[in-house]
């Protein structure tokens, strides 16, 4: 526990036989975000001041991952705003943004993609190829935006970041902190309105597929509208949030959790408090079966994303043809075992078990099937909280979506 600099807050002080207790009421946290490890940092701000309410090695250097994405986004945005770049303005695909590590779109070298496409596969898929292809519009070249991502953040008071890249692919010389970060939030809400809303764009159409936003927090955390999540072996699991309850927005940060689901819950438990804090009352849970299917088309110029209405997705001749696999098995009890577990979760559509040949040896993939758009994604999240895998497929194309 060397190093973990703990700040006791008042309502915790009625309590609290001393200071030194902190760390040990901070270990009680639910989500086990590795709290005391080498590469654990926290902190919650006000948005609209900027007052640290909880922190936690927030000035300590961690690798950003692709949390790196929202410095690239904010640098895409300001040329957006200075008519540098419009919506649909086209983006050459380099050979150098097409071979990125994935997350990915699957850029093809010599192809083109809008800045609005780009846009949202960063904050929805994280997309590593058509963030380096934004870089390389912007700068010239990855290296050199960098370079321009790095001048900017000290220009917005992050004075301990370093940008090696525009994705947040590992780099050992590619830094930041909690702080840093919960800065570049706070510009991020509050220099861009207009453009901020892509943060909270649940889904968007990409080739015929549907992806899905990472951030569960959009789905679980009431008054959750954005930011971004992030992981490398490295750094851990990355989250910046931002939520608003009683008119009074909280920008939270969580670096090096152990887990998407101990990340999300510890994400929560600090922004519960912080609200608690500021005497904001405690919002509504939101039920299961809040999340719904939104989808994106490509916006025209200097328009923000606006979510076509959920009617329009269920008349695509597919409302209970939607598909979620929980796994492949090497025995079809393993997998109809799976399966069953998954049916329950959604509570509808129907188990089917389906046989595939790795290495000359049958494999057996669990699905439940014949479910809608909205209750698949529902049930994907709900068995994702429980550490379970689970992709969604959708009708006819059998294309996996993104998770």
């Amino acid at each position: 526990m060397a190093g973990v600099a703990c700040k006791p807050r008042k309502h915790l002080l009625r309590w609290l036989p001393s200071v030194a207790t902190c760390v040990a009421v901070l270990w009680t946290l639910p989500a086990q975000a590795q709290i005391g490890s080498a590469r654990y940092s926290s902190i919650v701000v006000d948005a609209s001041t900027g007052n640290v309410l909880e922190d936690v090695n927030a000035d300590q250097p961690r690798h950003p991952a692709s949390l790196t994405k929202m410095m690239t986004l904010y640098m895409t945005f300001e040329a957006l705003r200075d008519r540098r770049l419009s919506l649909d303005q086209l983006v050459p695909v380099s050979g150098h943004a097409a071979s990125m590590e994935p997350t990915k779109l699957g850029l093809m070298p010599g192809t083109r993609l809008t800045v609005e496409e780009a846009i949202l596969g960063l904050i929805t898929k994280s997309a590593n190829d058509a963030a380096a292809a934004l870089g390389e519009l912007l700068g010239g070249s990855e290296e050199r935006f960098a370079q321009m991502m790095t001048l900017r953040a000290r220009a917005l008071g992050m004075s301990r970041t370093v940008f090696q890249n525009a994705s947040g692919l590992p780099d050992p010389d590619q830094w930041t902190t909690a702080h840093d970060l919960a800065i570049l939030a706070r510009h991020l809400v509050n220099d861009f309105p207009t453009y901020y809303r892509y943060f909270s764009v649940p889904s968007f159409t990409w080739h015929r597929r549907i992806i899905f936003n990472h951030d569960n927090m959009l789905r679980t955390y009431p008054g959750a509208d954005g930011l971004k999540t992030g992981y490398t072996v490295a750094s851990g699991y990355n989250l910046v949030t931002s939520a608003v309850r009683g008119g009074v927005r909280l920008i939270g940060v969580v670096l090096g959790a152990g887990s998407n689901s101990s990340r999300d819950v510890h994400m929560a438990a600090l922004l519960d408090e912080a609200f608690d804090q500021l005497d904001i009352p405690g919002g509504r849970r939101a039920p299961p079966a809040q999340p719904k299917l939104m989808l994106v088309s490509v916006a025209r110029a200097a328009e923000a994303p606006r979510p076509q209405p959920q009617p329009q997705v269920q008349t695509r001749g597919h409302a209970a043809a939607w598909t979620i696999q929980v796994g492949a098995f090497t025995t079809e009890a393993a997998a109809r075992s799976a399966a069953a577990a998954a049916r329950r979760v959604a509570e509808s559509g129907d188990i089917r078990i389906d046989t595939a040949v790795v290495g000359r040896k049958p494999m057996y993939r669990a699905q439940v099937t014949g479910l809608r758009a909205s209750d698949a994604q529902d049930a994907c999240s709900s068995l994702a909280r429980r550490k379970s895998p689970c992709a969604v497929i959708r009708p006819a194309v059998r294309d996996v979506a993104s998770r």
